[in-house]
């Protein structure tokens, strides 16, 4: 069978509205607390606090193509996921988007299931590029893939996501070293700006200082946005866009709130890490409320 034109196989979905990526986002929403919910583990408030970011990458911004999926990603956009505890919104985001079936969001972190708790390549989960469990190495990665795009003349790019906690890994700042050194601006490196990691605010764990200040010093054009609002999101990331091939990569620090979306679960480090009981769930759901709810 003949293989569609570039056009066709990795134009984005750039027709969505506004209105149509937060239904998406609010669906994704109760795929990630009712996949932790289902095995009593999982990440949901990371995953609720980035769900804007992955949306507005899968279904608007990226040119990229779910099926057939190739592991190489030859003139498509690639997404890193380097903090992979996240996987609940990393998981729904690309079944929806057409990886993979969506009834398959059920075996999350089940027995022989390919939705492990941290993505793994061993699985051959369509959409999974790195096993990305251990944190601090993403921005290595994508830094890899971006510059090995330049030299095979792909003219895509490369995104990858870090959590803020994960910046107490000393691999990231080495990778922030190399990308400006060796001109990678093909690029868009987002962090997470929540103040929270796991045992406490990142402030008081390991304070982290003026990021801004200090990836600018490494030689990074640096945008600020709200993670939470695709109104200021995407004009953020089409400002990044637009300053590509100039010669140095681009960080967006993306300040969100832990637990976005549920309120008894925004802004606290205590569900980093712990799933909603039966009745933390009706809650959940009944605040993420969509005109036809699709769960698997």
């Amino acid at each position: 069978m003949a293989q569609p034109t570039t056009s066709e196989t990795h134009a984005p979905a750039a027709t969505k509205s506004v209105a149509e990526l937060k239904q998406i986002a609010t669906q994704v929403r109760r795929d990630i607390v009712r996949m932790v919910h289902a095995v009593n583990s999982g990440h949901p408030g990371g995953s609720l606090g980035c769900t804007e970011l992955l949306v507005s990458l899968y279904f608007k911004v990226m040119k990229h193509t779910p099926e057939p999926f190739d592991m190489d990603g030859i003139n498509q956009d690639l997404f890193f996921l380097s903090n992979g505890h996240i996987s609940p919104v990393f998981y729904s985001v690309l079944a929806r988007s057409g990886y993979f079936p969506v009834s398959e969001l059920a075996t999350f972190r089940k027995l022989n299931s390919r939705l492990q708790g941290h993505p793994a390549t061993h699985e051959h989960l369509p959409g999974i590029r790195i096993a990305s469990g251990s944190l601090g190495q993403g921005l290595s990665v994508a830094t890899g893939a971006a510059q090995a795009k330049k030299l095979n003349g792909d003219n895509s790019t490369v995104f990858v996501l870090m959590g803020d906690g994960e910046l107490q890994e000393g691999q990231i700042w080495e990778a922030a070293l190399y990308a400006p050194h060796h001109k990678v601006d093909n690029l868009i490196a987002f962090v997470d700006r929540n103040g929270q990691q796991i045992d406490g605010p990142t402030a008081k764990i390991g304070g982290l200082g003026d990021l801004r200040a200090k990836f600018e010093a490494f030689g990074w054009r640096v945008l600020e946005t709200d993670g939470n609002q695709f109104e200021t999101l995407l004009p953020t990331i089409e400002e990044a866009q637009s300053l590509l091939g100039q010669g140095v990569p681009v960080m967006i620090l993306m300040d969100t709130e832990m637990g976005f979306g549920i309120d008894f679960m925004m802004g606290s480090h205590k569900w980093h890490g712990v799933a909603p009981n039966d009745e933390q769930l009706a809650t959940a759901l009944l605040q993420l409320e969509v005109e036809k709810a699709s769960d698997y």
